[in-house]
């Protein structure tokens, strides 16, 4: 599931008139980084929420050949639910029993999938996130041996405990993720909420881990104005 739902405020003027999905890189939309990236792992169905511009996105995905790629559209229309709501909202669009990657929309990296996708298959994880050691000011919190244990902003002093740890590592969320389909049975109440606290209220009971991004692989949040062209400068010289 790829989340390109968001209103991309960050990146206003390029959204005033466009969903941040849409937003170029070198000529090519996020959203085709995005999918080309899922695709490149050998998954064959996408889906896609929308609210932001959505026939836009719409358009954009019929106007274009994706192969043996089958691409579904969840509606958030008539209200934008973020990532864990969306989730949920989509349930019925996912292959019963199969686990779920889940991948921002704007995010670009070259990190090859099915190295974390093999490593969630070959454990007993409801969750497997994609982490980096990376400047932020909110940390998910990991033990040593990369169960989640809890969240911290640093800027602000707030900080969740979702399981009592000492000695812990902090690492910066990647926005790629993979889910067990088990997961949409515990995220309760269909509405508007973040996947990330899902993650914190159920990581005390649940194995839910961290992947770390190996060094040699680069990795991009694109979601503003400055980020857009930190990355842009970068990949130019690459």
């Amino acid at each position: 599931m790829i989340f390109a739902a968001g209103l991309g405020t960050r990146l206003q003027p390029l959204t005033d008139n466009k969903p941040k999905a849409l937003v170029e890189l070198f000529g090519k939309p996020l959203l085709w980084y995005a999918i080309s990236q899922i695709r490149s792992a050998g998954i064959k169905r996408i889906v896609v929420n929308v609210h932001h511009f959505a026939s836009q996105i719409e358009d954009y995905i019929k106007g274009n050949d994706w192969g043996d790629c089958e691409i579904l559209i969840s509606d958030e229309r008539e209200h934008l639910l973020d990532t864990g709501g969306g989730l949920l909202n989509a349930s019925s669009l996912f292959i019963p029993g199969q686990p779920i990657i889940l991948y921002n929309a704007d995010i670009i990296c070259d990190f090859n999938l099915t190295e974390m996708i093999n490593d969630h298959f070959t454990s007993d994880r409801l969750a497997t996130l994609l982490v980096k050691q990376r400047k932020t000011s909110r940390y998910l919190l990991f033990d040593p041996s990369k169960q989640m244990v809890g969240w911290e902003n640093i800027k602000t002093g707030e900080k969740i405990e979702s399981r009592e740890c000492n000695n812990y590592n902090s690492y910066g969320f990647c926005g790629i993720h993979i889910v067990d389909f088990d997961i949409l049975n515990k995220l309760g109440r269909p509405g508007n909420f973040s996947i990330v606290k899902s993650y914190l209220n159920l990581a005390g009971t649940n194995a839910i881990h961290g992947y770390l991004l190996p060094d040699e692989y680069h990795w991009f949040d694109v979601g503003s104005i400055e980020k857009l062209e930190t990355a842009t400068k970068f990949l130019k010289g690459t």
